[in-house]
């Protein structure tokens, strides 16, 4: 059975998105790229923003799975904020469509890809890059972590374990 996941890195500025195919244990790129909101608008709009993209990616690619990096403490508080608005968003939109939810620490996702969880970026990157057999990493930063998160939940054994399959909204 064909399985499309929608990874999601969450952040107010850039939103990075990643598109992938679980077909019969292969994972297949699909898609990539990021959400951009003005600095020049409200935190409001930008919300909204990335609300409205991301039922365009959802109505686009009829993902079956959304997964989300999970918030970790920063010692920016403020961006810390930002960013947990930005995944409330992406939570609720996601269950609004009545998708299955996956949420992944950055350690999840970096063991999940590499086995080793304080891989760097560029490891990480190389890793998607590999396993997608794609010819380039992906660009920008924002859309391989996203990938990297899709990668993420195909490869977790748990993902029905750590799901949430909201009622209709």
């Amino acid at each position: 059975m064909t399985k499309i996941i929608l990874g999601v890195d969450p952040g107010t500025a850039t939103t990075g998105f990643g598109v992938v195919r679980d077909a019969k244990g292969q994972v297949e790129y699909v898609d990539c790229g990021c959400i951009s909101t003005s600095k020049g608008i409200s935190p409001a709009e930008r919300l909204l923003t990335i609300a409205k993209s991301l039922e365009i990616l959802i109505k686009k690619y009829q993902p079956e799975v959304v997964a989300v990096e999970k918030l970790f403490f920063t010692k920016n508080i403020t961006t810390a904020i930002a960013v947990a608005e930005a995944r409330g968003v992406i939570l609720v939109t996601a269950a609004k469509h009545n998708l299955e939810i996956a949420e992944y620490t950055p350690l999840q996702v970096k063991q999940a890809l590499t086995g080793y969880g304080k891989a760097d970026k560029q490891q990480m990157q190389r890793m998607v890059k590999t396993i997608l057999k794609l010819q380039i990493i992906p660009k920008p930063d924002d859309a391989a972590d996203a990938l990297a998160i899709a990668i993420c939940a195909i490869h977790s054994h748990s993902v029905s374990h750590q799901s949430f399959r909201a009622w209709n909204v």
